[in-house]
């Protein structure tokens, strides 16, 4: 690709209806929002619009996208990405490649993905030749299509800002093929290779071993891509006019509590005296509470009712609007204060629909990230492990109400007791074996883990109970004795 391709194709990206969009999901997470360019009018005596500089004009966003943001990335991951395997060695060589580090770019993937409708991972070569993955900005990232496949991407473009010797504003431009990644710099309207980067062309492997370079290869395109949705819109899009409603209602009742502030003054038969003037009645009334009027004046004073309940009114219904279509957990929520795990779920409904959807998502992009790592893990193990045999789980964790959670441990505590207590009163009538398995099966105890560990089988069901007990008792006065040690 010339130069010259490469500027154009830069040029109708940063001015494309996509990014215009991704900016300005960009912009309502960090708070920008259009209140803030909000201006008041009015039409003058001649019949020309004006702007008012005298009435107030409040202008404070309201960053409930931000929050549902947070919320999203963080009940997604708060269980973090585990691995699991039938094989125990292949499911730690895996995690140590989806490890915290990997969690977090994982975080700000999603957070990407969501906020401006979609986000890259870029995968690298560290210095023990280990393969990493970072995220990348969309916002500067071109996708390069395959000539005969516009599903597939052959190459693609990463540019972003940086300042040349000289200190002036350009553009670093990577254009990233399937082997090597050749570095330019645009500036004033002309691009040419970064004579500060050697080689240039560089392979996507390079290390620096002192006199000379170890070259390697990734053998693929280290880009992968997570979609918000199939139409790839940011999370903004069904929320963004109700926070914009709202943030007008709220700056509005502002106002017009500023602009009501000051009553207004009817006065009848103001007498002017020594040549007064209009300025020292109002100065008289703010500072010495006295003016002098005539014998049938008067002063009335006038006050302006504020339209209170039906901004805060519509400010209720906005917000409720905002966590219902923005599918979010609204914390303000007060309800009848019987706050069961029940109720507790119900309003993480909507956040939990969102999640699953996401869901599926991040699951499909770490099977591409699998690929690559199982791939690496072959190469260097010289075994033939496959996808199928790894799965990821996210798990994540809500808040519960811990009376319930002990409510629920004693009912089947007692709902075991119950079922012990029934297998015992006919063992007399079954062989032993079958009973300690039907009580290992109600104490969630693997048969396999115990049976070459049981008393000889002339000893009763009863007397193993009874050594059980003692085990437990012997626990129990281990555990107390260590709280003793500790005290």
């Amino acid at each position: 690709m010339t130069p010259e391709e490469m500027t154009t194709l830069i040029n109708e990206d940063r001015y494309s209806k996509a990014k215009r969009h991704a900016r300005k999901g960009q912009d309502y997470y960090e708070g920008k929002h259009e209140i803030l360019d909000y201006q008041i009018y009015f039409i003058d005596a001649d019949g020309n619009l004006q702007r008012d500089y005298q009435r107030s004009n409040v202008r404070v966003s309201h960053p409930f996208f931000t929050e549902l943001v947070d919320q999203e990335v963080q009940y997604l991951l708060s269980g973090g990405i585990k691995v699991e395997s039938e094989d125990g060695d292949l499911a730690e060589l895996v995690q140590a490649y989806f490890d915290e580090e990997f969690t977090a770019e994982m975080s700000e993937l999603i957070e990407g993905a969501v906020i401006k409708g979609w986000d890259y991972l870029v995968a690298y070569k560290d210095a023990a030749g280990k393969t990493r993955f970072t995220h990348t900005d969309s916002l500067g990232v071109i996708e390069i299509k395959d000539g005969t496949n516009d599903t597939v991407t052959d190459a693609f473009l990463y540019y972003y800002p940086v300042k040349t010797e000289k200190k002036r504003p350009a553009l670093r431009v990577e254009y990233w093929d399937q082997h090597t990644t050749t570095y330019y710099l645009y500036s004033d309207g002309s691009m040419v290779k970064d004579p500060n980067i050697y080689p240039n062309p560089r392979p996507h492997v390079l290390y620096d071993i002192g006199d000379s370079y170890e070259v390697g290869e990734l053998g693929y395109l280290p880009l992968f891509r997570l979609d918000n949705n199939k139409k790839r819109i940011s999370g903004l899009a069904p929320i963004k006019d109700l926070i914009d409603d709202y943030d007008l209602m709220d700056c509005g009742l502002s106002n017009n509590i500023q602009d009501a502030a000051e009553s207004i003054y009817v006065i009848k038969g103001y007498k002017p005296v020594g040549g007064r003037t209009l300025d020292d009645l109002i100065f008289n009334l703010k500072q010495k509470k006295q003016i002098a009027v005539g014998e049938k004046g008067d002063v009335d004073i006038k006050t302006v009712d504020i339209p209170y309940e039906a901004r805060k009114i519509k400010a209720e219904q906005d917000e409720k609007n905002i966590y219902r279509f923005g599918m979010g957990f609204n914390s303000s929520q007060v309800g009848d204060g019987n706050i069961t795990n029940i109720v507790i779920k119900s309003r993480y409904f909507l956040l939990d629909l969102k999640c699953n959807k996401m869901l599926i998502r991040v699951q499909r992009l770490l099977k591409q990230l699998l690929k690559v790592v199982l791939d690496e893990i072959n190469d260097l193990h010289g075994t033939a492990y496959k996808a199928s045999d790894i799965r990821f789980v996210l798990d994540r964790e809500v808040m519960t109400n811990a009376a319930d959670n002990a409510e629920i441990e004693e009912k089947e505590a007692m709902t075991k007791q119950t079922l012990i207590n029934m297998i015992l009163s006919v063992a007399d009538y079954l062989p032993d074996e079958t009973v300690i398995r039907k009580i290992c099966d109600v104490l969630d105890i693997d048969w396999d883990d115990i049976a070459d560990k049981l008393p000889d089988p002339d000893i009763s069901v009863e007397q193993v109970t009874a050594s059980m007990s003692e085990e437990d008792d012997e626990e129990v006065r281990e555990g107390s004795r260590e709280e003793s040690s500790a005290e």
